[in-house]
């Protein structure tokens, strides 16, 4: 293992990358040996193959930050920020270890929650934790917690420490409880506050922005369980509470448990109610089948309740909503088997047959098919699947004895685009394109056009074909931005483990966007004519003219 410095420079450790990097590109054997051994999607592969993959720079700073066992560059460089402020008063230092513990809506901020780098940081400056038994219990030091009960009782259930936590809230939320080396250590804090009196359903307010630390959301509270099962995914420490009696019911920690079905289990045995927490539509949008599964079997389940807020609105019932998120034939029979209503239809009048095919799903479209499916589909029904199944053949056929389809088509079908778009089907946003579809047509969770759905998951070859085709930067989301907005988001919080956000900022400046200049306040960010916006590293690098 690499060794950091005591005071590790973050500006330091980028001129690293960059420099391992130019040495792959020269193909010097070094650089491509330390990519084999600590990249693994080069590991094992020969030098050649090495240099085919086309690293760049987010692979060598991913490279660089395994060198000194971080499991990613975030992590890295959370580690580093930390540190730095580690050198400042010790309220300063304290306050930002929290923040690499526990998640933004816990410590006050937008940040997920950081175990590598929190592990390190308290490895390298024990000093921090010490004599702080609130920080005993993010750490799960029993023989301080055993003190702090000794001597006040009635501590296990009074808030403070430097995120004004009770000690059970601050034992469940630590992200710490993902790291082997922590994990048991944790769970017996949370039996040993239990066990000395802590209420099992202590809560604090949601602290995500616009809410913050001093003032908490009260409309949003966040349970111990929740952190347990919904932020944690931890079935002991989820058992453990509910043992003690902590209400499965909380608003937050079965809908946020479906990422692990033993949580969701756990939580259904213990009386969760599945009606009303809008998991049912959730776990569709995470493709378990296993936790549909689970829920569906719940004694109150009901596969046909209806939608309650944006965006499940206006698709109606559970199975809509699968079809629309694109689900499987075996989620679509789940959801038959458990009684959903196959003759539904959409607010609009559609039947579940026809958004089937609208979203290029014939084997799911023939699951549910009805009665009144048997009519011969309009021309604009049946362009619409073609395109949608990627079948431009069948497609330019249609149009040659419809030549005004798409331009007939009604608003709520030419949003078929940017939904496709959004769940990446390229082939049939590429060929709804190359027949005339709009291309600036908003639609999605977002109210997003395709290419701002195409560069938000780092799809490069979608955005180039897009901009080949017409796409402007210049459209809107609705959140009330551009694509500008759309790529320093993604690039920044990466909600595509495989994106090429830069690749799309190429394609981007390459069809018009301005790439921007220096932030005038020195910042690490971009600054353009009517503002400034902060993208990842290596994209801010591509837009500032910087070579890599």
């Amino acid at each position: 293992m690499k060794r950091l410095p005591n005071r590790p420079d973050l500006d330091l450790l980028k001129k690293q990358a960059k420099e391992l990097l130019v040495a792959y590109r020269r193909g010097e054997a070094g650089a491509l040996a330390r990519f084999r051994e600590a990249l693994p999607a080069a590991a094992g592969l020969e030098d050649k193959a090495i240099l085919a993959l086309g690293l760049r720079l987010h692979d060598a700073q991913s490279c660089l930050a395994r060198e000194y066992e971080f499991p990613s560059w975030r992590d890295l460089s959370s580690f580093v920020v930390a540190q730095r402020a580690s050198g400042a008063d010790r309220a300063s230092a304290i306050r930002a270890l929290a923040g690499l513990i526990y998640a933004g809506d816990i410590s006050g901020s937008t940040n997920r929650a950081s175990p590598a780098a929190a592990a390190r940081a308290i490895e390298d400056r024990p000093d921090l934790v010490g004599g702080d038994a609130y920080f005993a219990c993010a750490v799960g030091d029993g023989a301080m917690l055993r003190s702090a009960v000794r001597q006040d009782a009635g501590w296990v259930n009074r808030a403070g420490g430097p995120l004004a936590l009770p000690p059970l809230m601050a034992v469940t939320h630590s992200s710490l409880a993902r790291l082997p080396r922590y994990r048991d250590a944790l769970h017996a804090a949370a039996g040993l506050l239990l066990e000395a009196g802590a209420d099992p359903n202590q809560a604090v307010g949601s602290r995500w922005p616009p809410a913050s630390l001093e003032k908490p959301s009260q409309e949003y509270p966040l349970s111990a369980l929740y952190g347990a099962a919904g932020q944690n995914h931890d079935p002991v420490m989820t058992k453990l509470l509910l043992d003690a009696g902590a209400d499965p019911n909380d608003g937050e920690s079965l809908y946020h448990s479906l990422e692990n079905p033993a949580c969701t289990r756990l939580l259904l045995e213990a009386g969760a109610r599945v009606t009303g927490s809008n998991a049912l539509y959730r776990v569709l949008d995470l493709d378990s089948l296993e936790a549909l599964q689970l829920l569906l079997a719940a004694p109150d389940a009901n596969p046909n309740e209806p939608a309650g807020s944006q965006p499940t609105a206006d698709w109606g019932r559970p199975l809509l909503w699968a079809i629309r998120r694109r689900r499987s034939p075996a989620h679509i029979q789940a959801l038959l088997a458990a009684g959903a209503d196959p003759s539904v239809r959409t607010p609009g009048g559609l039947s579940a047959y026809q958004v089937a095919l609208r979203f290029g799903l014939p084997d799911v479209a023939a699951l549910l098919r009805q009665p009144g499916d048997d009519e011969p589909l309009p021309d604009e029904e049946r362009f619409i699947a073609a395109c949608a199944e990627g079948d431009e053949a069948a497609a330019r056929a249609i149009k040659a004895r419809r030549p005004d389809l798409p331009g007939a088509l009604s608003d709520q079908q030419l949003r078929l685009l940017p939904e496709l778009a959004a769940q990446g089907c390229d082939e049939a946003v590429k060929t709804m394109v190359r027949l005339g579809w709009p291309i600036a047509t908003r639609g999605g969770d977002w109210d997003a056009s395709a290419l701002n759905h195409a560069v938000f998951r780092g799809d490069a070859g979608l955005t180039r074909f897009l901009l080949e085709h017409g796409a402007d930067w210049k459209e809107r989301h609705g959140f009330g931005g551009d694509v500008r907005g759309t790529l320093g988001w993604a690039s920044v919080n990466e909600p595509e483990s495989a994106g090429d956000w830069v690749g799309c900022a190429e394609a981007l400046v390459a069809h018009g966007m301005p790439a921007g200049r220096p932030d005038p306040q020195g910042r690490r960010a971009v600054a353009f004519d009517d503002t400034v916006m902060v993208f990842s590293d290596e994209v801010t690098d591509f837009l500032l003219g910087t070579p890599d």
